[in-house]
C-alpha cells in the first residue's frame, strides 16, 4: 500500500518516500495488471518498489509520467486564481536575483533552487554548495547564494547521484508565520473522490506526522459532481488550527485551490506550509503541482511550461515520437509489445547476467 492509502485508512505504518511520488501508485494486486494499466502514471521510484524483489533492476532516478510544475510556475497559476502567495519572481542570473530582492524594500529574501525534486533544502550541489533553499538577510547574500546555485547540479534524496540542473532560482520575500499548516488535494482511486488533506502540523514531513500522530491529519472526501459544499472548507480550516480571525480567508483559499485542482486536471496539489501571519493573513508560501499528462490536449498553456532540462534526454526524445519508454541503467535495449512481455524480457536478461537499458 502507498502512503496515501495509509493516510486514508489511519494505518500506523508509513513509507518513507515522498507523498508526492507515492500518490502516483495504483492499487492493483499483481504485476501484470499494474504495468498493463498504469504504466503512464508510474514513476521509476514506483517501478523500483514494485519489481526490485522480482528482478532486482537498478533504477537511479525518477521517471515522471505527469507534468510537474516548478514552484514559481505553480505560484503564477495560484495568482490567476486569487490565491495569496509571497511576492517573488524567477531569476536566470545572480544580477536578476539581486534586482528582484531590491524590490522587496529591505525585507529578507528566500532564494530557492528551481529543481523538480523533493528534498531541496537538504540537497547538495556538485560544486560543494549545500542546500537548495536559503534565507538571506542582505542583498549581497542574495547575489552570492544565487551565483552558487545557478548553472550547477543539485543532488537530493530524490534525484539519484546524477542530480538535476538548476537553471533558475525563485527569489521570494520572507514572511513570518505565527502558524504553519499542511494542505494538499489528491485523487483517491478507491473511493472515486478527490480528497482534501489538512494538518495543523505544517512545515515538516507529512509522512512523519502520519506515522507519529495520524489524529492530526484531517481528511475530507469531495464528490466531484457536487464540489465543496457549504461549511466543508470552514470546518477543515478550523481543524487545521487557523485562528478565528483567519478561518474565513483560509476556507476561501481552500476552495480556490480545489477549483484550481479540478479545472487544471491536477493529480496532486501540495502546500507545505500554508501559513498564518501575525496579522492573520493566510499565505501559500510553498507549492507543488502535478498535472495529468493525459490532459495535455486541453491544458496547452500549462504543458508549454514543461522544463525538459529536468528530464532524461532519452525520455524526452521518446515522448516526442510517441513511445512509452522508461530509461534504465543497463546496456541491452528492449523493444517489446506490452508491459507483461517487457517484464518477462527484463527477467530473462537479468537471469543471464545482463542489464536492461529500458522498460
Amino acid at each position: 500500500s502507498n502512503l496515501l492509502s495509509h493516510l486514508l485508512t489511519h494505518k500506523n505504518h508509513f513509507s518513507h518516500s515522498s507523498l508526492s511520488h507515492q500518490q502516483n501508485h495504483h492499487h492493483h494486486h499483481h504485476h501484470h495488471t499494474m504495468f498493463s494499466t498504469s504504466l503512464k502514471q508510474t514513476t521509476r521510484h514506483t517501478l523500483k518498489s514494485s519489481i526490485s524483489s522480482h528482478s532486482r533492476i537498478s533504477l537511479s532516478h525518477t521517471q515522471k509520467r505527469f507534468l510537474n510544475l516548478h514552484e514559481y510556475q505553480a505560484h503564477a497559476l495560484f495568482r490567476k486564481y486569487g490565491i495569496e502567495v509571497p511576492r517573488g519572481r524567477e531569476a536566470e542570473t545572480a544580477d536578476d536575483a539581486l534586482s528582484i530582492a531590491q524590490g522587496f524594500n529591505g525585507t529578507d529574501a528566500v532564494v530557492k533552487a528551481q529543481v523538480l525534486a523533493g528534498g531541496r533544502g537538504k540537497g547538495k550541489f556538485t560544486n560543494g554548495f549545500e542546500g537548495g533553499v536559503h534565507v538571506t538577510f542582505d542583498l549581497d547574500e542574495v547575489k552570492r547564494i544565487s551565483s552558487q546555485m545557478l548553472g550547477q547540479t543539485l543532488v537530493t534524496k530524490q534525484t539519484g547521484a546524477r542530480g538535476r540542473p538548476c537553471n533558475l532560482v525563485y527569489v521570494q520575500e520572507r514572511l513570518y508565520a505565527r502558524r504553519e499548516t499542511y494542505f494538499s488535494v489528491l485523487l483517491d482511486r478507491k473511493s472515486g473522490c478527490i480528497v482534501l488533506l489538512g494538518s495543523k502540523k505544517g512545515g515538516m514531513n507529512i509522512e512523519d506526522v502520519a506515522r507519529d500522530s495520524p489524529q492530526d491529519i484531517s481528511k475530507v472526501y469531495i464528490d466531484v459532481k457536487k464540489g465543496i459544499e457549504d461549511g466543508v472548507a470552514e470546518k477543515l480550516a478550523r481543524d487545521m488550527g487557523f485562528a478565528p480571525q483567519a478561518v474565513k480567508q483560509a476556507a476561501d483559499e481552500i476552495t480556490k485551490l480545489y477549483n484550481l485542482f479540478v479545472e487544471n486536471d491536477c493529480t496532486l496539489l501540495e502546500i507545505n506550509p500554508m501559513i498564518e501571519t501575525p496579522e492573520h493573513q493566510v499565505v501559500c508560501v510553498d507549492a507543488k503541482v502535478n498535472i495529468d499528462d493525459n490532459a495535455d490536449f486541453r491544458q496547452k498553456e500549462l504543458f508549454a511550461m514543461k522544463d525538459e532540462s529536468q528530464e532524461d534526454p532519452r525520455d524526452v526524445k521518446a515522448a516526442k515520437i510517441g513511445l512509452q519508454y522508461i530509461g534504465l541503467d543497463g546496456n541491452i535495449g528492449c523493444i517489446v509489445n506490452g508491459a507483461g512481455l517487457a517484464m518477462a524480457t527484463m527477467d530473462i536478461i537479468k537471469l543471464y547476467g545482463g542489464e536492461p537499458a529500458n522498460f
